[in-house]
C-alpha cells in the first residue's frame, strides 16, 4: 500500500477541521501532531476520525512504559489508527504501548516507533550521541520494534528501503515528502512522493505543500496524482 497521509500541523480544530473537509475526498488520511494535540486536545482526534479516514497520532510518546500505555490507551479510545512511540525508549515501552493501543481500539491500531527524526541528518545525530549514522540506526530501532510488537515504524525515505530489506512485516511511514521543487524548511532529509514509492514507504506524510497551499484541495489532488504516477511506475499498489 501506498497511502498520501496529511499533516494538519495547525493549532486549531476548527482550522483542521476545515482543511480536512476541503481535502478528505483526494487523501487516505490525516495525521495529528503534537501542535494540535496541545492547542485543541486529545478529542479533536475523534473529530478528525468521524470524517471518515483514518488518524495517524503523531504523539511520539517517550516516558516510563505505565505512562505510555496509558496515554496509547487514551489515544485508542478515540479513534486513533496508528499512535507513534519514540523508539529508543526500549523494548518494554514499545510493547506496553502495543497491549494498550490494541485493548482500547479492539484490534483496529497500531503503534508506529519513530526512529530517527528528519530534521536530524547525519552531523545532528552525532551531536546527540549516536555515531552510527542515520542507517544504521534506524536499522536497529526496527529491529526493536518488530521485536515489541510494533505495526511500523517512521523514518526518512532514504532509510526506508533499508527496514524493506529487512523483511520484518513493517509498514513504513515517510515524513518530510515534499513535491519537486518544494522548500524543505526545517526538515534535513526530504524527497519527492516518487522517491519514498521507489523506496518502498507505505505511508507518505505531507503537510505544509498541502495545508499551506492557497487551494489545499488542489494541491491533494496534484500530489495524490503523483504518487499515482509513481504507483504505476514502480508497480506498488496505491489506495487512494
Amino acid at each position: 500500500m501506498s497511502l498520501l497521509v496529511v499533516a494538519l500541523d495547525v493549532p486549531t480544530g476548527e482550522e483542521a477541521l476545515r482543511i480536512a473537509g476541503a481535502i478528505h475526498p483526494h487523501v487516505d488520511g490525516f495525521k495529528v501532531g503534537l501542535e494540535l494535540l496541545m492547542g485543541e486536545g486529545p478529542g479533536i482526534v475523534s473529530r478528525i476520525a468521524a470524517l471518515g479516514a483514518p488518524v495517524f497520532v503523531d504523539a511520539k510518546l517517550h516516558d516510563i512504559p505505565n505512562t505510555v500505555a496509558g496515554a496509547a490507551r487514551r489515544l485508542g479510545s478515540l479513534g486513533a489508527r496508528w499512535v507513534t512511540v519514540h523508539a529508543s525508549g526500549g523494548e518494554e515501552m514499545i510493547r506496553t504501548a502495543v497491549d494498550a493501543l490494541t485493548t482500547s481500539s479492539e484490534g483496529d491500531a497500531g503503534i508506529l516507533a519513530v526512529t530517527v527524526l528528519t530534521s536530524l541528518d547525519e552531523a545532528r545525530l552525532e551531536a546527540v550521541g549516536f555515531s552510527q549514522g542515520p542507517a544504521a540506526h534506524v536499522t536497529a530501532m526496527a529491529r526493536l520494534a518488530a521485536a515489541a510488537g510494533a505495526e511500523g515504524v517512521v523514518c526518512a525515505v532514504p532509510e526506508a528501503a533499508s527496514v524493506k530489506v529487512l523483511d520484518l512485516d513493517l509498514i513504513v511511514a515517510t515524513p518530510g515528502i515534499r513535491p519537486a521543487g518544494s522548500d524543505s524548511a526545517d526538515q534535513k532529509r526530504v524527497a519527492t512522493p516518487g522517491d519514498a514509492i521507489e523506496a518502498g514507504a507505505d505511508l507518505l506524510v505531507v503537510g505544509r505543500p498541502i495545508i499551506a497551499a492557497s487551494d489545499p484541495a488542489a494541491a491533494a489532488v496534484s500530489i495524490s496524482q503523483e504518487i499515482a504516477a509513481a504507483v504505476s511506475t514502480t508497480g506498488a499498489s496505491h489506495a487512494g
